[in-house]
């Protein structure tokens, strides 16, 4: 071997050698010595803070709780009641037969006095809007420009429809538009009709922009009927109705905006409603209810938020209290924090 070969592999040998021996490079950071705020949690502390948040929270769950009192709501089912009892053992015969009449008149008393604006909202019970296939069966570019009619790729099987013999998309297409809810409400109080205002019920984020002011409604529910049929003349931006069924409930129970009542209730008033009962729940077991209620400042009527507060307001001071038993019935020296891990130094000395 040539001296000059042993000394090239020499050298390779030594940089090889010196670059695994380089030791890493610590800092102050991947060391986590960095200054930060460690606070000393002792009983005063403790206690203080526990205070705090009682005094806090127990207010705002009281007015919380008032303020869900103060919504008047009326609540009535009529899935049940609105089907004639000849059809009692057989709802899914009333209700798929075209021959029957699906007219139902119902009376609501008024509680208290209800100032306007009154919603009034359609609950659904065992309705799974969450379901997977559900969900997906949707076409959002479709829904927001009418150069996107043709994506329907997601819709099956609400897509597309033959029309002499050439596949023509449905708009909107997709399950969730196509089982849209279809039962409607006439309202009215001493022979007199209320209007029901359905302008500025949907979001305005999804009026903007996930419906298109140019999509209008094409060959929807010209197959096997589901739910409501939609105004070809009307662009979907319009049409608020489909616009708040689309937005999807996270659970199977749950509200959906129907329309505003723009006038005062006065306390015991009876108020006349005429339903359309249309919509097939009882294939699936679920429940149909018609809801007028005012807001306040938290919105419907709903206790839970209140009680929350109180409950965890109310176990802090119970907290408290065990707390400052514990400390004056028991007392504990507190540690010395000079030997706590970040007062040492490296070495493992107590710091002067």
């Amino acid at each position: 071997m040539s001296p000059g070969a042993a000394e090239g592999g020499f050298e390779t040998s030594s940089a090889a050698t010196k670059k695994h021996s380089k030791k890493p490079k610590y800092s102050r950071f991947t060391q986590q010595e960095l200054p930060a705020c460690k606070p000393i949690l002792t009983p005063g502390w403790v206690i203080t803070a526990f205070i705090f948040i009682g005094i806090i929270f127990i207010p705002i769950g009281l007015a919380s709780l008032f303020a869900s009192e103060n919504v008047v709501e009326i609540a009535d089912r009529y899935d049940e009641d609105c089907v004639p009892s000849i059809y009692a053992s057989d709802t899914l015969a009333y209700i798929q037969s075209s021959q029957t009449n699906k007219s139902c008149t119902k009376t609501l008393t008024v509680p208290k006095k209800m100032k306007n604006p009154i919603y009034v909202y359609y609950q659904l019970d065992n309705f799974y809007q969450n379901h997977r296939r559900y969900v997906k069966s949707r076409s959002d570019k479709q829904l927001r420009s009418k150069a996107n009619e043709f994506e329907t790729k997601d819709c099956s099987p609400e897509a597309t429809v033959l029309v002499s013999n050439k596949e023509m998309p449905i708009v909107p297409c997709g399950l969730i538009a196509w089982s849209m809810f279809n039962d409607t409400y006439r309202f009215s109080l001493n022979d007199k009709a209320i209007q029901v205002n359905k302008k500025g019920i949907a979001w305005k984020s999804d009026r903007e922009y996930k419906f298109g002011s140019d999509v209008y409604p094409k060959k929807f529910q010209s197959g096997v009927i589901g739910g409501a049929k939609l105004d070809e003349n009307i662009p979907l931006s319009q049409q608020e109705d489909l616009i708040v069924w689309m937005r999807t409930a996270a659970l199977p129970k749950f509200r959906k905006l129907y329309g505003k009542i723009e006038v005062d209730l006065e306390a015991n008033e009876k108020i006349t409603v005429v339903i359309q009962n249309n919509y097939n729940t009882y294939s699936f077991r679920g429940k149909k209810t018609l809801i007028l209620s005012t807001t306040s400042w938290i919105g419907g009527k709903n206790d839970f938020l209140g009680i929350a507060y109180l409950t965890f307001g109310g176990l802090c001071l119970f907290m408290v209290i065990s707390f400052i038993f514990l400390y004056v019935v028991r007392p504990r020296p507190l540690g010395d924090p000079s030997y706590l891990s970040w007062n040492r130094n490296p070495d493992g000395l107590l710091l002067n």
